[in-house]
């Protein structure tokens, strides 16, 4: 019996059992660079706050690879013609769109990886393990990119009402036990449909789309840019650099070869080749939180201390507000940790920062949502005269945070 076809099911806590569709994708959530996911938090420091938020990529890749099999077969029900193929390139594009993912998400993508963002590295998964599988995930590939003669299979990985969103909301919502988040993602893809190639949803599930937009504005504010969950991230972006600029000067730092390599390189968008790919393939959570145990004994009193707070979650206090932090409170904060500690100011600024954050549930300039009305005709959905409170969700809210020592380090 061929291996691929003994394991049919997976038991998933959020949808029950997820089958696997076919044997190639089989083989790919067995390849090392999907395992990988295991070890890749989905909502990186958030579990200092949440404490039930140790879900992981893997999981939200194997969801949304579910909901894509749910919206596949509304669709059909619709006469919408998928083949075969498209179908199993569907599957592939929504299993790896995460797959470039660093550890702790976003933190790498600042740091020690520059001008790389996780699409970029995903799409470099993609095209090397096509190559491994002799061609088999070709139009997979070109869905992912968006270069697929069909608008609306691009629309369903990536866009504003994608699958990758209906799974993670309803996903981190679960974990982190916020409720607010909890989308009825089998209601929004049974209102899905197809007009002129583009995804479209049909009247009368007008509301269940406020109740997501909603819900992805509270995540947001509520989970994703949560003061404590934003220190901590942007303590780690800091600790990184720190490490990389220490190693850069000839500093020895311990860590696993695959973060030694990052570290002692610049890595960019130039030169990210086969070869850094399969040392990024090796890297995970595991070894960032490994070496920041070991670098808070460190004799650099900047990466010894960034790396302790967050060992610790004895984190720096964060004050969030809707105008800027006038620089003059900033410097005089960077001078007092500069005196005090005998730091220059550079160095003192990774302790005293502030920052922007911005949330904006919905887009509508952007491809925005199009709702097929009861009389055949199609509109944007803040257009529609009675759902004025998208017209407040579309709006982006910009706030301002500082970010210093609660008292002395």
């Amino acid at each position: 019996m061929d291996k691929a076809r003994k394991l049919t099911l997976l038991n998933d806590p959020i949808y029950g059992f997820i089958t696997i569709p076919d044997p190639l994708i089989f083989r790919l959530i067995q390849h090392p660079y999907f395992q990988r996911l295991r070890r890749i938090s989905q909502m990186g420091l958030s579990y200092l706050v949440f404490p039930g938020a140790h879900h992981t990529r893997f999981h939200h890749a194997l969801g949304s690879m579910y909901l894509m099999q749910k919206a596949i077969r509304i669709l059909r029900f619709k006469d919408i013609e998928i083949s075969d193929k498209e179908e199993l390139a569907l599957y592939i594009a929504i299993l790896l769109h995460d797959i470039g993912h660093g550890p702790f998400s976003h933190a790498m993508e600042s740091s020690i990886v520059e001008g790389l963002n996780h699409e970029a590295i995903s799409g470099h998964f993609m095209n090397a393990l096509n190559d491994e599988f002799n061609g088999e995930l070709t139009m997979a590939i070109s869905i992912f990119k968006g270069e697929y003669k069909r608008k609306f299979f691009f629309q369903l990985i990536s866009g504003q009402l994608d699958l990758d969103r209906a799974d993670y909301l309803k996903r981190d919502s679960f974990y982190s036990g916020v409720p607010e988040g909890n989308v009825n993602s089998e209601r929004l893809i049974s209102m899905l449909n197809v007009y002129n190639d583009e995804l479209v949803v049909e009247e009368k599930g007008i509301y269940s789309i406020e109740k997501f937009l909603t819900a992805r504005r509270l995540m947001y504010w509520q989970v994703y840019l949560h003061k404590t969950s934003l220190v901590a991230e942007q303590l780690m972006i800091r600790a990184l650099k720190r490490a990389k600029l220490l190693v850069k000067s000839g500093v020895y730092l311990s860590g696993s070869k695959a973060l030694q390599y990052f570290l002692k390189n610049d890595t960019d968008a130039r030169n990210f080749d086969g070869s850094a790919l399969e040392i990024y393939a090796k890297l995970d959570d595991y070894d960032i939180i490994s070496a920041l145990k070991d670098w808070q004994y460190q004799d650099d009193f900047v990466l010894k201390e960034l790396s302790r707070m967050i060992i610790n979650r004895d984190l720096l206090k964060i004050k969030i507000k809707s105008k800027k932090f006038k620089s003059e409170k900033i410097q005089s904060h960077i001078l007092s940790i500069s005196e005090q500690f005998s730091l220059t100011k550079e160095e003192a600024s990774n302790f005293v920062f502030q920052g922007e954050i911005s949330n904006q549930a919905y887009e509508s300039k952007n491809d925005g949502i199009q709702i097929l009305m009861e009389n055949g005709k199609v509109c944007e959905i803040t257009k529609i005269a009675n759902h004025l409170n998208l017209k407040v969700l579309a709006k982006p809210v910009t706030m301002f945070y500082m970010c210093h020592p609660k008292s002395k380090l």
